[in-house]
């Protein structure tokens, strides 16, 4: 094996080697009593005050209940049509 062919062989395995390490993208969904609903990237301590609901990313909802997707970058939580940042 050539020079260039080995390392074009050892770019590859780092490559893969470095894809294999970064962490999937997990997201939970977020819903409150309002019925609105928000997807966050990263797990969050909410306080039982703010009146939320923590669901794993698949979650859905059911024929006979009504939400709304509200998404919104950042942390916090939706009270009253608003947007309340932590």
């Amino acid at each position: 094996m050539k020079l260039p062919s080995k390392l074009a062989l050892a770019a590859l395995l780092g490559l893969g080697a470095a894809t294999a390490s970064i962490p999937s993208a997990s997201a939970a969904i977020v819903c409150n009593a309002e019925g609105q609903c928000w997807h966050v990237r990263r797990p969050y301590a909410y306080a039982p005050a703010y009146g939320v609901v923590v669901h794993p990313d698949n979650w859905r909802w059911g024929p006979g209940e009504r939400f709304a997707w509200r998404e919104h970058p950042g942390r916090g939580y939706w009270r009253n049509g608003v947007w309340i940042r932590f």
